[in-house]
């Protein structure tokens, strides 16, 4: 950190002369004589006699030092010269339990000396921007300004100014013979790459190898810095990114279905691809996942830009070369999602670039993403379009606090439509822990609006 002292300057004092005697006489020692000296005449060649004991100079001092020798007065300094200090007086015998105090004194301040080093190391390492966590993602860090001007908005283009920023990301771990293959690009200019939970979270569990792949081939040792199985993100770290390029991020919600954007990522392993669609529709609530522990659920970008599996975690580019989304998730004629057998039929899906900056920053800066709770269960099989119908409400819950109760349909979240329980989950997660949003709720037949202070889980 992304860490003075001073000391003494070392100079040694000279004891001030003053003037010289009014008269031409030059200075004596305070017990002798004065006579006439010119200031001119040559100075004494033999030792002057030694000088009496100082002012204020502690008894004994010139007297026998116990070793049956006399400690010397000083002597006199030619004139002009400082006074000489007095030689030191000689040690006594260090008791000898003393010894084991200061070794045992010694030993603790190496101790506390070590604990402060290291905590000194961990904050410089942490301004430094390497892969621990603490320093958030930066403003100063990533790109926001679209690097392609609105004439320049072709697909060749975008795809120039993005190739260097994506990266695949190979993931190895046990019980797979070649693991899992996806994509990603690079956040910031400190070493981090964005790519979806699922394509590490295998290796990630089972430390399993996981691995950077850049446009020409090379590869890269790299560590999860954390993981978001709620909102399927992860983020990693490798030092040799920090050289490269990071990617330019835009905005999801300045979208318009019907624009031009570009995919980019390794489908079926086949690094550096590039393939192009439009945006089909906006916030599109879509859950992924096989069970109710791993499931994601992303308030998406649909696009027909061609996705498939192994596009994992690879940008969505609008024309102007910025990042709008993480390609998360492609619809199938089995109903499944992206990583089953099939392959893209035109329905992607996008988790948006802002939902991607939010959860990137908790992660930066703690290991690990929160989301926004309410503390009650809703039905997500039931999708008639007549909203999302509370299950439970859980006790000492924002939900039981705001007044729900089980049976409560809720039909819209701050004005915003919900036909069923993902979208509902989905319009909760769009929001942060500590807001309050606004619940319209249908009870015995009769609307009314219900304020929930948002609660914070950790995944």
């Amino acid at each position: 950190m992304n860490d003075e002292q001073a000391g003494p300057d070392g100079t040694e004092e000279t004891r001030p002369l003053g003037p010289a005697p009014a008269g031409g006489d030059s200075w004596v020692p305070p017990t002798a004589q004065p006579r006439p000296m010119q200031w001119d005449a040559p100075r004494p060649t033999s030792a002057p006699t030694p000088y009496p004991q100082p002012f204020g100079q502690a008894p004994g001092y010139g007297q026998d030092q116990g070793f049956g020798q006399t400690q010397p007065y000083p002597q006199a300094a030619p004139y002009g010269q400082p006074y000489p200090a007095p030689p030191a007086a000689p040690r006594g015998r260090v008791p000898g339990w003393l010894w084991p105090l200061v070794t045992a004194l010694a030993l603790v301040v190496g101790v506390a000396g070590g604990v402060l080093g290291s905590i000194v190391h961990d904050e410089l390492q942490e301004g430094s921007g390497s892969s621990l966590v603490g320093s958030g993602l930066g403003e100063d860090t990533v790109r926001t300004e679209p690097p392609l001007e609105v004439d320049d908005g072709t697909v060749a283009a975008v795809a120039q100014e993005l190739l260097p920023s994506t990266v695949q990301i190979a993931a190895e771990y046990e019980g797979e013979a070649n693991g899992a293959t996806g994509s990603g690009f690079v956040l910031d200019s400190r070493g981090h790459v964005v790519t979806n939970n699922h394509v590490v979270a295998d290796a990630a569990s089972d430390d399993g190898a996981i691995q950077i792949v850049d446009q020409d081939g090379n590869r890269y040792d790299a560590e999860v810095v954390g993981r978001s199985p709620v909102y399927d993100l992860a983020v990693l770290y490798a030092e040799e990114v920090e050289g490269m390029k990071p990617a330019a991020l835009g905005a999801s919600t300045e979208l318009l279905v019907g624009e031009g954007v570009v995919a980019i990522g390794s489908p079926l392993g086949l690094r550096a691809t590039v393939t192009a669609g439009i945006v089909s529709a906006l916030q599109r609530p879509v859950t992924t996942g096989d069970s109710a522990n791993d499931s994601s659920y992303i308030n998406a970008v649909q696009t027909d830009a061609a996705i498939n599996p192994g596009n994992s975690g690879g940008p969505l580019v609008n024309l102007r070369g910025q990042v709008v989304g993480v390609n998360s998730a492609i619809a199938t004629t089995g109903g499944g999602m992206l990583g089953g057998e099939s392959g893209n039929i035109g329905v992607g899906f996008a988790i948006p670039i802002e939902q991607v900056r939010v959860t990137a920053d908790q992660i930066l800066r703690t290991g690990k993403a929160s989301y926004p709770v309410i503390g009650a269960q809703v039905q997500t099989g039931r999708r008639d379009g007549s909203g999302a119908t509370i299950e439970e409400v859980l006790d000492d819950t924002p939900a039981a606090e705001a007044g729900l109760e089980a049976g409560d349909v809720v039909v819209a979240v701050d004005g915003e439509r919900v036909t069923d329980g993902i979208a509902l989950i989905v319009s909760i997660r769009t929001h942060q822990p500590g807001e309050t949003i606004a619940f319209t709720v249908v009870r015995d037949g009769d609307e009314r609006k219900v304020e929930v202070t948002l609660g914070s889980e950790t995944g």
